[in-house]
């Protein structure tokens, strides 16, 4: 079992934008009447190619689907949050939270995995939208694959029923806990204020208010071989939280950030990381600043295996 995937999906969109509904929930999403409606699109369609091309440049493979036309989605360039896709075959669908976001779950994405890659189950979550429980993926999962642990803050878009429904389908355990912003509000995804990798985990500890959570998290990461690397809340609000840890097809690794997230980050956080595996940022500031979401958000990993 691999902590990181060789082949990411990634969604291309097509009305990139801020989400009215979505913004009552997430507290780094930001207002601004200063671009248009189309200019914002343009520039996240472009930050998003970019992005895309860098990781390429690098060897990693990326499956790239493009939002339909219609119905208008203005988060879809976020995969992660519903869907999941794993080494034993299962595919995921999860409830979200926001019902805008819901046609997301694209049927023609999905058989355009099932035509690469081989699914032979999938797994139905979003049918609890309907006594309005979440779990949105890995926006609200930071899963370590090779030790079956699933790490949540609770939040309204993540609920604890759910993440252990999650569990014991996948036979993973769960530490969940309680993650507040610098304001005492929640933290709506656990995956902004934590990134786990192979040998490291980036969190910012002082969100985890409860002195009792934040020690079982240490320790659990000292059982698992993760070094700490600590962010402040300033730097989990440049998105610092949000970063993936992927694979080429040389074998190497690759912490994939914003550019935003890896100028937050000082000399001695950037040495540790790279002890650990390479770094590619990439500027994706208009997605950040009006979809309050990153790199990682950006980016569903693909552990099907491939069909031929």
């Amino acid at each position: 079992m691999s902590q990181t995937a060789a082949y990411i999906l990634m969604v291309r969109p097509a009305h990139f934008g801020f989400n009215e509904e979505t913004a009552a929930s997430n507290a780094f999403q930001q207002r601004d009447s200063a671009l248009s409606v189309a200019d914002i699109q343009t520039q996240a369609k472009k930050e998003f190619d970019d992005l895309v091309k860098k990781l390429r440049s690098k060897g990693i493979h990326i499956v790239v689907a493009n939002d339909s036309d219609k119905p208008v989605k203005t988060d879809a360039v976020f995969p992660n949050n519903w869907i999941t896709l794993h080494a034993d075959g299962t595919l995921i669908l999860y409830p979200m939270n926001a019902p805008s976001r819901r046609a997301e779950r694209d049927a023609d994405i999905i058989n355009l995995l099932e035509k690469e890659f081989e699914v032979n189950k999938k797994i139905h979550f979003e049918h609890y939208e309907a006594v309005e429980k979440y779990l949105e993926g890995t926006g609200s999962m930071i899963l370590d694959r090779v030790h079956k642990m699933a790490y949540a803050c609770i939040s309204p878009r993540t609920d604890i029923d759910l993440l252990d429904e999650f569990c014991a389908a996948m036979h993973f355990n769960r530490t969940a806990f309680t993650a507040v912003d610098a304001n005492g509000k929640d933290i709506y995804h656990t995956n902004v204020m934590m990134a786990l990798a192979e040998t490291f985990v980036v969190i910012c500890l002082d969100a985890v208010i409860k002195t009792e959570e934040r020690a079982a998290l240490v320790k659990q990461f000292d059982r698992t071989g993760k070094e700490i690397v600590e962010i402040s809340f300033s730097q989990m609000n440049r998105f610092a939280g949000n970063m993936l840890q992927v694979r080429n097809d040389a074998d190497e690794t690759f912490l994939v950030m914003s550019e935003q997230a890896y100028q937050s980050l000082n000399k001695t956080q950037i040495a540790q990381i790279e002890r650990h595996t390479q770094i590619i940022h990439s500027d994706i500031s208009t997605i950040e600043k009006f979809g309050g979401g990153s790199a990682r958000c950006m980016m569903a990993e693909i552990f099907l295996k491939r069909k031929g």
